[in-house]
């Protein structure tokens, strides 16, 4: 017998690495120390001795980890591979800047029924643009074929992601204030969460995946729905940064699974509600579409789906002017959507 035998293909994990190479090392910068291929990955906390301890006193280590979830699914049955590597980057370092964080290094797993050099090496070109759009270094992960436990054509991605924040800079609810202003930032669309909904949706009314939709533009449905998740950790960083000594910002967001009345709420204290203002924004056409299709509740609809505000923050009303100018320099569609009242911790949708 031989592991290829078993379902393993060696020599093809060992193309998958010589394909990567050159995808990899675009995310490199000088902090990028030690050889391609090595048993893991190593990062300098930074390049200049003397800058590092110019921007940081009190560094602390910000990680976290998570999927793109039956997305994927979606991925495969369309056979398109390059996009949800993006949306596992997505995933993590937007979760990463609502600490203050600034995203340092990523590395991805994943895990496939056959390594088909060209179709693996797509998924992580995904995951290298995804670096690239949050400028953090791809130094590692794991490609494992496992015939076993996926089935013919799937496969399932997720990354683990590491910042760095000054601990005086760490977001705090505790600093949100009665009057504060939610800031919203525009999704890209449907981004990660709720697909087992969507794909619920689409197997019951039997919809046409390579089809396009009149109210949704030229592309297909299923490029639609494979839009990538915006990557907001470039601008929320550089925003951070351009206010050093003043906290003009006192929470923030990533609208993620459990929609907007299960997220902004977690940057609040308690005696403190978010009110957003439904009328601020119009809700992207696919939702509406998923919705009317489904037959589905709206208050079901905010609960799992980000209804195209894909981050917030909470702003110092003073500055509120000042932050939307600059998040729109920096190609981010910025918005009011609502105020801090007081409450019980809660997320009101008025």
């Amino acid at each position: 017998m031989t592991y290829a035998e078993a379902g393993v293909d060696i020599e093809a994990g060992d193309a998958v690495v010589d394909l990567i190479k050159p995808i990899v090392r675009r995310t490199y910068g000088p902090r990028v120390i030690g050889r391609h291929g090595a048993f893991a990955g190593m990062f300098r906390l930074d390049y200049n001795e003397k800058l590092f301890r110019k921007n940081f006193k009190d560094p602390v280590l910000v990680a976290c980890t998570d999927g793109v979830g039956t997305k994927v699914k979606l991925a495969c049955d369309l056979k398109i591979y390059d996009t949800v590597g993006i949306d596992c980057v997505a995933m993590n370092v937007n979760d990463l800047i609502v600490q203050g964080a600034e995203p340092l290094i990523f590395l991805d797993y994943l895990g496939l029924h056959k390594i088909i050099p060209a179709q693996t090496a797509a998924i992580i070109d995904g995951v290298a643009k995804g670096c690239e759009l949050a400028g953090c270094a791809l130094i590692g992960g794991e490609c494992a074929e496992m015939p076993d436990i996926y089935r013919p054509g799937d496969f399932d991605i997720a990354g683990f992601a590491v910042g760095v924040v000054e601990l005086s800079r760490a977001m705090d609810p505790m600093r949100v204030k009665k009057g504060d202003v939610i800031v919203a930032l525009a999704s890209s669309g449907i981004h990660s969460n709720g697909y087992s909904l969507v794909r619920k949706v689409v197997a019951t009314r039997k919809l046409k995946l390579d089809k396009s939709v009149a109210e949704l533009g030229k592309e297909t449905l299923g490029q639609v729905l494979l839009t990538p998740t915006r990557i907001y950790a470039r601008s929320i960083v550089k925003l951070l940064a351009s206010y050093q000594r003043k906290k003009v910002i006192s929470g923030m967001a990533h609208i993620t699974g459990s929609g907007l009345p299960g997220n902004v709420c977690r940057a609040l204290p308690k005696g403190l509600d978010a009110r957003l203002e439904l009328a601020s924004w119009e809700v992207p056409a696919v939702f509406d579409f998923i919705q009317k299709q489904g037959n589905i509740e709206t208050r079901e609809m905010f609960d799992v789906f980000n209804m195209g505000i894909g981050y917030t923050l909470i702003v110092r009303p003073t500055f509120v002017d000042g932050v939307i100018r600059k998040l729109r320099r920096m190609g981010e569609t910025a918005w009011v959507a609502g105020e801090v009242v007081k409450g019980t911790g809660e997320v009101q949708l008025a």
